[in-house]
């Protein structure tokens, strides 16, 4: 088992959320992660990640999910949070235009600017069934959580963030990570998964927040 050292007093905990906005238990960590925020002193990062990297540039249909199947686990936890993971997607995006516009938020941004963009960002491919490569819907959701939206569109067509973005994935790969959410806490210890609320508490007391 991992032995968890105490951050030195003073210090504020960085916490760097690994995630794709086509993870639906990526959406549900969000929720939490929004909760720990508002709870703790803490800061957040964000780092881009390819939840299926054989998603062609082009994005791939898909089969919707028949409507009168019993919830799945991930349905039934989102629903405890007030999310609504629709069923009847048929098609799903290939994500590195999100991800870029996630980049800009985090590079412009407040951080409930940042919280609020990919919050608009999973509910319109979740709920809404918005297409995430459309940068029509990355500006207008931009704009809507008070971003630049102009300067977004800007920055998509000439892939100001592209380059980055993949640097970020590649880094997420290099360190290990093979599953999201991760929570990487102070570069050091990492929460893997949706956890419960309680969970990231435990953690937290363990490491003296």
């Amino acid at each position: 088992m991992t032995t968890i050292n105490q951050i030195e007093a003073g210090t504020r905990l960085k916490v760097t959320v690994v995630s794709d906005y086509i993870c639906p238990w990526c959406y549900i960590g969000l929720e939490e992660i929004e909760r720990l925020y508002g709870e703790w002193d803490i800061d957040l990062d964000w780092a881009p990640f390819f939840l299926d990297p054989s998603i062609p540039p082009e994005g791939r249909a898909r089969a919707p999910q028949a409507p009168d199947a019993p919830p799945t686990p991930v349905e039934a936890r989102g629903e405890t949070l007030g999310l609504d993971f629709r069923r009847g997607r048929t098609f799903t995006p290939h994500t590195l235009l999100a991800l870029q516009a996630g980049a800009f938020s985090e590079a412009t941004g407040t951080t409930q600017q940042i919280m609020d963009y990919h919050r608009a960002l999973f509910k319109a491919y979740f709920t809404d069934f918005e297409n995430l490569m459309d940068i029509d819907v990355l500006v207008k959701h931009a704009d809507v959580c008070g971003l630049d939206g102009t300067a977004l569109r800007e920055a998509l067509e000439n892939k100001t963030y592209e380059a980055e973005v993949n640097a970020g994935i590649e880094q997420s790969y290099a360190i290990g990570v093979t599953g999201i959410p991760t929570f990487i806490l102070n570069d050091q210890y990492a929460v893997v998964g949706a956890q419960t609320h309680d969970v990231f508490e435990r953690v937290f007391a363990q490491l003296g927040v």
